[in-house]
């Protein structure tokens, strides 16, 4: 099926009405052949701006900049309609819950422990949250049947993280298959693929176009190392991306992360990325056999992301320790059933043998 089949309407349809009836707010218009006397803006760039031609911070950026949609799905092997990007994935995570949950009405699945944005997003909407817990006994597997009863009984955006934050595990590919079989034409299923770079599985993004209400998340904040400049982007059928951008405020990327972003996607900067991926994910492993060795560890949950959770006869004790040596690491004790863990990001080969060190 793909994003023009008759099933992408039974998608809209979900959407909120008053959404799909909304006139958005229209953007001062870009044209770079023209001199800029429309938008109010100031006629010299700061007296710190060294940037050249348009790109310069005395003017408003373009709210979707084509060449970074068309170096972004380039990437990710999708059109650029099925793209739309803005700061970080959280600001799609707000931006998918508003156009879909009416509040006090709709509600959405979380599948516990994971990202908290998508309760939060919801809560501020004003939409229940139903939670489906992953199944800790089955290395945090999804619960299928649960996430299915909780569709039938009206959720309206079904969210998946893979691999788990803050589990780092993957979920099974037919456990998701099954999901987007029970939400077909009721519910919008989006996969959270902040992490994917760190694995070996093919990403969802490249599912978009066989089915209409499957939607993904991407960001340049992790294995592009572009956290501080909050980029992320969320892939679904050009007519949803249609609807987020009725509601994404005006000039969503500024200067500063387009050019970093553009950055990020040329050749050299992408092979220096990929042979950081493997050195991370070589590093990961390193970390994780280090840690099962240490003195007061349970388990070390296996992950394929940047990071790992620890479990601890103590978890107090080790944050204590890892904080006197000046090394901050998550808190994660009780956490959503997680018991004494800790999340631990891997570092650089230096910060990861002083966290050794400290721990041993």
């Amino acid at each position: 099926m793909t994003a023009t089949s008759p099933g992408i309407e039974a998608v809209l349809a979900l959407a909120r009405e008053d959404i799909r009836a909304l006139e958005p707010y229209k953007n001062a218009s870009w044209e770079p052949a023209f001199t800029r006397l429309h938008a109010n803006e100031s006629p010299w760039p700061p007296a710190f701006d060294t940037a050249d031609g348009d790109g310069r911070l005395h003017r408003y950026p373009q709210p979707q900049p084509p060449e970074l949609l068309k170096a972004l799905s380039g990437a990710w092997g999708v059109d650029p309609s099925q793209v739309l990007v803005g700061r970080g994935s959280d600001e799609a995570i707000d931006l998918v819950t508003r156009v879909f949950c009416v509040a006090g009405q709709d509600s959405v699945v979380v599948c516990p422990p994971t990202f908290g944005m998508y309760a939060v997003a919801a809560r501020i909407q004003g939409a229940a949250v139903r939670r489906v817990p992953l199944d800790a006994a089955k290395g945090f597997a999804l619960d299928v049947p649960g996430v299915c009863a909780a569709i039938d009984a009206g959720a309206k955006i079904v969210w998946l993280c893979t691999p788990n934050n803050p589990t780092g595990t993957v979920l099974a590919r037919e456990d998701i298959l099954a999901v987007l079989a029970a939400a077909a034409g009721r519910a919008l299923v989006i996969v959270d693929e902040a992490y994917v770079e760190f694995t070996d599985r093919p990403s969802w993004t490249l599912e978009v176009s066989r089915h209409p209400h499957l939607a993904t998340l991407r960001t340049l904040s992790k294995a592009h190392a572009l956290a501080g400049a909050r980029m992320g982007a969320i892939v679904a059928a050009p007519q949803i991306i249609a609807l987020l951008r009725r509601i994404v405020p005006p000039y969503a990327v500024p200067e500063p992360t387009l050019r970093a972003s553009l950055a990020a996607m040329r050749p050299d900067a992408l092979a220096v990325t990929d042979r950081r991926i493997a050195r991370l994910n070589a590093e990961r492993e390193r970390l994780a056999a280090g840690l099962a060795t240490c003195s007061g560890v349970t388990r070390v949950c296996p992950s394929a992301a940047n990071f790992l959770l620890v479990e601890w006869r103590d978890a107090g004790e080790a944050l204590a320790r890892l904080r006197a040596a000046g090394l901050l690491v998550r808190d994660f004790r009780g956490y959503d059933g997680l018991g004494q863990t800790l999340r631990l990001t891997v570092g650089s080969p230096d910060e990861n043998d002083r966290m050794l060190e400290v721990l041993a």
